[in-house]
């Protein structure tokens, strides 16, 4: 049976990140903690014979995946696809701002309303529909090869939702899981029709790195 591989993984520590504020669609960098995140996940990617690597377009999620590029000499397939949920005013607003110039919009957030578009931003239904795409299209691209994405915390919950088909449901329960920084969720996909659950947030590679 053809098996192509999926990781899912997360930008290293942004500066956002660091100082506790919402990064949606902002150009936040990586921090350096971030930078050292990324080289530690480079190479512990570099042996699993990666065939393609792809990345969300916004600039914490392309550094952490330029150095497993270099790594296999694979280009980086960047796309806004990927991108984290946009949360629309709040975006750039420490946690605690937010809920208090829009406490509306931030309990939306906190209860996972999927449907909810947010006032500038969009909805998890959005993100899912725009996500699910890519990832398809990503893995009929690369039958029977290793594809690595590298996306965000909310955009990688969805993404393993979708795969494990909790997502399938009419009714949505407030379910999430939760990525650290260059955490790795991985799977098998079958191209009979099993999807295989092989790791969930794997942080073991950064063992060592502050």
């Amino acid at each position: 049976m053809e098996t192509t591989r999926v990781l899912l993984v997360r930008h290293g520590q942004s500066q956002g990140n660091a100082e506790h504020r919402f990064g949606g669609h902002s150009p936040t960098p990586l921090s350096a903690l971030g930078h050292w995140q990324a080289e530690a996940t480079a190479r512990a990617l570099a042996n699993e014979r990666v065939t393609a690597v792809y990345s969300s377009d916004l600039l914490r999620a392309v550094q952490t995946a330029e150095p497993l590029a270099r790594a296999t000499g694979l280009e980086v397939t960047r796309t806004a696809a990927l991108r984290e949920r946009s949360v629309g005013l709040m975006e750039g607003l420490t946690f605690e701002e937010a809920a208090a110039a829009h406490p509306e919009e931030y309990a939306a957030l906190l209860r996972r309303d999927f449907e909810r578009v947010l006032t500038g931003g969009e909805s998890y239904r959005q993100l899912l529909d725009r996500a699910a795409a890519e990832l398809d299209r990503a893995v009929e691209r690369h039958r029977g090869g290793t594809v690595a994405l590298f996306s965000h915390t909310g955009t990688i919950c969805i993404l393993a939702l979708h795969l494990m088909g909790a997502l399938d449901a009419p009714t949505l329960k407030p379910v999430w899981i939760t990525s650290s920084n260059c955490g790795v969720t991985r799977f098998s996909i079958e191209h009979g029709g099993l999807v295989r659950i092989k790791a969930l947030n794997d942080t073991r590679h950064l063992a060592g790195v502050a």
